[in-house]
């Protein structure tokens, strides 16, 4: 009786219609597009939890049906291009969200309907500040493979990301391998990362780029503001087997700060530190990766301004 929500071709998909209207909610509403995890580590829930953490309302879109578990993914079943279409637009138009997480999108078709997502709720937005592209921030996490080795977005679908979705984001957040496909590019050290994040900076030039080390010896993580400024940030190897979903919560943790009006380089300090933490209180669930720990303890809520 599910077989109607997954994968198929569509002929067409109408153009959206978003008209966000105005809310009096006191709680900004952060809005999840991205695939489901029944083992709550990663996905919408991970994402969820993030936001709730920052003190907002998380709103989602889900992209991707998934069979997984700790112990890795079994099965990837896209929800169908309407579908997720028809969630966005009604989403939207009710609960217009302050700020956007895109993760896991499973196929080209669906980069597809996200982008033209993105370009009727923006478009409708107000007029961004001067010197500013996106009246809001879009953060999108470039879920390619999942920690376990499945495949969560074909490869041929990276021109779509390239061609139609990345205009419209604001931040991106790949890790070394996501960058590697991203670019093209040998990415296995420090320097290459940092060739690497360049190579995609002059792609698309309005986008901050941020390239996430985590997994490694020595995590440092790399960001590239559209000025071409660059920073980074030093971390510490924790060692845990309870590390499933550090993407998702680092970039949902991005986009809260954000939100919340941190500049772009403390906005990416508290994200690290708040996975780190993360990491620390995991309860060590399951028999395999994990979930991190992202309601152990209230965010500061304040705002920091602090380069």
């Amino acid at each position: 009786m599910y077989d109607r929500f997954f994968t198929s071709k569509v002929a067409h998909v109408e153009p959206f219609s978003v008209a966000p209207r105005p809310t009096s909610s006191a709680v900004p509403t952060l809005l999840t597009i991205a695939g489901h995890d029944p083992s709550s580590g990663a996905g919408i829930t991970a994402d969820l939890k993030t936001f709730a953490a920052h003190g907002f309302f998380g709103t989602s879109a889900i992209t991707a049906l998934t069979v997984q578990s700790t112990l890795g993914v079994a099965e990837v079943h896209a929800i169908q291009p309407h579908l997720l279409r028809h969630t966005l637009e009604h989403l939207c138009a009710d609960l217009p969200p302050a700020g956007i997480k895109i993760g896991m999108l499973g196929s080209a078709e669906t980069a597809s309907v996200v982008s033209d997502f993105l370009q009727a709720f923006l478009s409708n937005l107000p007029t961004p500040r001067k010197g500013t592209q996106h009246p809001l921030p879009v953060v999108l996490d470039p879920v390619l493979r999942s920690s376990s080795g499945a495949t969560l977005l074909p490869p041929q679908a990276l021109d779509v990301l390239h061609s139609q979705l990345i205009p419209h984001v604001s931040w991106i957040t790949p890790n070394w391998s996501e960058l590697s496909a991203l670019t093209g590019l040998p990415v296995s050290n420090f320097a290459e990362a940092e060739a690497s994040t360049l190579a995609l900076a002059r792609r698309h030039p309005h986008l901050h780029v941020v390239a996430t080390a985590g997994g490694h010896s020595h995590p440092t993580d790399i960001l590239r503001q559209p000025s071409g400024e660059t920073h980074a940030f030093l971390g510490e190897h924790i060692p845990s087997t309870s590390t499933h979903g550090t993407g998702c919560a680092f970039s949902s943790s991005l986009l809260s700060r954000l939100v919340l009006g941190d500049t772009p380089t403390h906005a990416v300090r508290s994200a690290k530190s708040f996975v780190a933490d993360a990491i620390r209180r995991a309860p060590s669930l399951g028999h395999g990766n994990g979930p991190l720990n992202l309601t152990a303890q209230p965010v500061d809520p304040a705002p920091a301004t602090s380069r």
